[in-house]
């Protein structure tokens, strides 16, 4: 998995300057924390150039914030169901999602979330998305997806550093 998506995230990154990094997700739904998750372990880790931010459930509470740092690129990390094994992930441009079928517990759908930044900051947007084993109520994450976003964490700290 992660030879793959270190390669599509270095070619996404390629040209980056000010790069926004949003973990969303419920930290009460399982799986469905693996954005905040990878947010919080990254936190402190990366260069000025990276606006990282924990959105959990509500990314557009930082539409200010994502504006005023006027990103080349934003990327969404979430959990959504995409028919992969459980903690699969994929790298899938922003004008990909409309039949992303992420849990609804996102108030703004995603798609006029992520249509809105490009349109305010002309930021390339993609989401990192990562396949969810359980999306039950309770704390943690489950092994799989556990292990995907050890590795990601990693893909994402060198890539950023």
């Amino acid at each position: 998995m992660v030879d793959r998506i270190e390669k599509s995230l270095a070619e996404w990154f390629s040209d980056a300057g000010h790069v926004v990094l949003a973990g969303i997700g419920n930290p009460i739904r399982s799986d469905d924390y693996v954005g905040l998750r990878i947010a919080e372990v990254l936190r402190g880790k990366l260069p000025k150039r990276v606006l990282l931010l924990e959105a959990e459930t509500v990314p557009e509470n930082y539409l200010q914030d994502i504006e005023e740092f006027a990103p080349s690129h934003v990327l969404l990390i979430d959990a959504a169901f995409l028919g992969l094994n459980p903690g699969e992930a994929s790298l899938i441009n922003a004008d990909q999602i409309t039949g992303y079928s992420a849990v609804s517990t996102h108030l703004l759908p995603l798609r006029l979330f992520c249509d809105y930044v490009r349109e305010a900051t002309g930021a390339k947007i993609a989401l990192l998305l990562v396949e969810p084993k359980s999306m039950e109520f309770g704390e943690g994450l489950t092994k799989e997806v556990e292990d995907a976003a050890e590795r990601l964490e990693c893909v994402l700290l060198t890539l950023l550093s």
